[in-house]
């Protein structure tokens, strides 16, 4: 019997939603350059990408009380399908209102639909999670090969900055293992000037 899609899968107490395989990135550290899944789950390449009808029955057939927050994180960049995730995390509002959600992000949305994105994440999420990666454009280069080039890297933590007037909490996500000391204090300078935190996470292999 085949298999349905991967839509949804755990990682600890979170519950992960996975809506697209489409990225404006192709990070060398990226998990998805190490196998079809992650945390132990099914395959996460998509046969297609799900409604947002398939997506919510993917979450609410769910015991949502086992989990401590859905995240939308899947096998490629989230804010492609911005319009269909604030709708879902709304809706999952509705019905368990106290459900954090949070949603990682290359915080690209901007450069991918051409216009300030920061306020449609109003209402929807109380975490938005943006993979800063590197504190020089030359370097995010390097390493995330961003379709959008060097201009990449100044458009996201503009985002960040803007997000922060229609989110509760935005971070900044580094993975230590790519970083200096010197890159990571870098980091945490321009955390610290944008008004958001960050967060250093380990590489997974």
């Amino acid at each position: 019997m085949k298999k349905s899609m991967c839509i949804t899968y755990e990682v600890d107490r979170g519950l992960y939603v996975n809506m697209t395989n489409r990225c404006s990135n192709r990070c060398t550290f990226c998990i998805r350059n190490n196998g079809d899944g992650a945390y132990g789950s099914d395959s996460l390449w998509l046969e297609h990408e799900p409604t947002v009808k398939e997506v919510l029955d993917s979450i609410f057939s769910r015991d949502l009380e086992r989990y401590s927050e859905i995240v939308f994180c899947g096998y490629g960049e989230p804010t492609y399908r911005l319009e269909d995730i604030c709708a879902i995390a709304r809706e999952i509002k509705v019905k368990y209102p106290k459900m954090q959600t949070r949603v990682n992000t290359n915080g690209h949305s901007d450069l991918i639909f051409g216009r300030d994105t920061a306020p449609d994440f109003a209402g929807a999420f109380d975490v938005v999670s943006i993979s800063l990666n590197t504190p020089s454009p030359e370097k995010y280069v390097e390493i995330c090969h961003p379709t959008f080039g060097e201009r990449a890297h100044w458009a996201l933590i503009d985002f960040a900055r803007r997000t922060r007037a229609y989110v509760p909490k935005v971070m900044f996500s580094v993975v230590r293992e790519t970083l200096t000391e010197a890159e990571l204090a870098a980091c945490e300078k321009i955390a610290e000037e944008a008004g958001v935190s960050l967060k250093v996470r380990t590489y997974i292999g």
